[in-house]
């Protein structure tokens, strides 16, 4: 399974010189099987430029699992290549009650006068996703997924192949349950032993106390959470639009040395164009 990060932003895309290591744009990752299967996890801003590449390598073929709806996980979907390319087809889900939900909130979004092109005119392709009992197959990838506790509602994903694991729960407030939400140790047993777990990661603890019940985590529980669960590697993700390269770098230090005992999982900022084969 080979992982590579499109955008790692939270919120709100950015640009300037500030920003040039980690990136601007917002949450997207693909993740491709071992027989080069694609699945693509969030629509942030970070899919233009995922849609662009797949569309120089000929590819007609994607799965789509959105986390939640909230604009920075969504607003970069309209510029998808693949949408527009009649032979492709793109299957989507996401959190539980998405086959409903997914096509009524991307018709709102995909609309004039917000969006010229309505989200039914579209010439791919759409097909539905169908979890059972919280697992879907795509290819040889085994997807099981988990409320995340954020406002609105949101899902986390874990995926499976060959004996490696992804774990992917951005926008998750471990400090506070949110209706739909669950409790720390459920998201500890969900990233039990995973070789990667890429998890909110967006305030220092200080900052955290203004903004309880805005849906993010700070980076002393994302790294309990990855201690508890015995993960191989912590990603932080859902970076700050104001945390500029050096605020990144500060923050990821910090992190660091929470994980500094012997066996602690290793511990990267998430930035554009960051890949790891697991």
């Amino acid at each position: 399974m080979r992982v590579r990060c499109w955008g790692a932003r939270g919120s709100i895309p950015v640009s300037g010189p500030e920003f040039l290591r980690y990136g601007g744009d917002t949450s997207c990752l693909e993740v491709r099987s071992a027989n080069n299967g694609l699945l693509i996890l969030d629509a942030g801003t970070g899919i233009r430029a995922l849609g662009c590449e797949l569309a120089r390598q000929g590819c007609l073929d994607a799965t789509l699992l959105l986390s939640h709806y909230h604009w920075d996980h969504i607003q970069g979907l309209p510029f998808f290549k693949l949408l527009y390319n009649p032979q492709a087809t793109l299957r989507l889900g996401g959190s539980r009650g998405a086959r409903a939900e997914l096509p009524r909130v991307l018709s709102r979004a995909l609309r004039p006068p917000l969006f010229p092109v309505p989200f039914d005119k579209v010439p791919a392709h759409i097909e539905p996703l169908y979890f059972e009992g919280e697992a879907l197959r795509v290819g040889s990838l085994l997807i099981r997924r988990i409320a995340a506790s954020h406002p609105n509602k949101g899902a986390g994903f874990r995926i499976e192949e060959n004996g490696a694991s992804l774990v992917y729960l951005t926008d998750n407030e471990l400090a506070l349950r949110h209706r739909g939400g669950l409790g720390f140790a459920d998201y500890v047993a969900f990233c039990n032993g995973a070789n990667l777990l890429i998890h909110d990661a967006e305030y220092l603890p200080e900052e955290y106390p203004q903004r309880r019940g805005w849906g993010h985590s700070h980076i002393e529980d994302a790294a309990r959470l990855a201690r508890e669960a015995g993960v191989t590697t912590l990603g932080l993700f859902h970076h700050n639009q104001e945390r500029s390269d050096a605020d990144l770098d500060a923050l990821l230090e910090r992190c660091r040395g929470l994980l500094s005992l012997p066996g602690d999982p290793a511990c990267v900022a998430l930035f554009q164009g960051y890949g790891v084969e697991l």
